[in-house]
C-alpha cells in the first residue's frame, strides 16, 4: 500500500487532519495524525477512531500494521 493511499483514506474519514505518514516495507507504517476532532477523546478512543478510517485496508490485508500517534492541534504546537 502507498503511503499517500493511507494518508488519503485517514484525511477522507478525519477531514481536518494533518497525516504524516512513514513506512519503507509497504505493509507496515507509522502515523502521526494531527486534529482537533481529537480534543476530549482519550487516547484510545483517538487511536480507534483513527484505524475505522482504514479498517478496509487492514481487513484485506493490504495494510499490515499501522503504528499511531494522535495529538490535537494545541498539544502539536506546544511540541514544536
Amino acid at each position: 500500500m502507498e503511503i499517500e493511499a493511507i494518508a488519503q483514506r485517514i484525511r477522507a474519514g478525519i477531514p481536518d487532519a494533518e497525516v504524516h505518514i512513514s513506512g519503507d516495507d509497504g505493509s507496515h507504517f507509522s502515523a502521526l495524525v494531527i486534529s482537533d476532532e481529537f480534543e476530549g477523546l482519550s487516547l484510545l478512543q483517538r487511536q480507534r477512531r483513527v484505524m475505522d478510517t482504514v479498517k478496509a485496508e487492514l481487513a484485506s490485508g493490504e495494510l499490515h500494521a499501522l503504528s499511531l500517534k494522535t495529538q490535537t492541534r494545541a498539544q502539536a504546537a506546544a511540541l514544536n
